[in-house]
């Protein structure tokens, strides 16, 4: 991670927190770190996408599981 930070030109603190979302980087600084990683932005961005769309598939999955079982009790 330090040399993905230093070649953002970024702490890798700051690196860190931007990963854990405790930090709303500014659209260069996410270029920057796409930079660093040797993507595109619209790399970046379509990955970002699937993850949202997975997560979202598996709270809503989570959420007919329960309502199955509040059903059946």
């Amino acid at each position: 991670m330090s040399e993905t930070a230093r070649r953002a030109g970024v702490s890798p603190q700051y690196l860190s927190e931007m990963e854990r979302g405790l930090k709303e980087p500014s659209s260069e600084m996410i270029a920057a770190v796409a930079g660093a990683l040797d993507v595109t932005l619209i790399d970046l961005t379509l990955a970002v996408a699937d993850s949202l769309r997975s997560a979202q598939s598996d709270v809503s999955r989570g959420a007919t599981c329960s309502a199955a079982y509040a059903l059946a009790a």
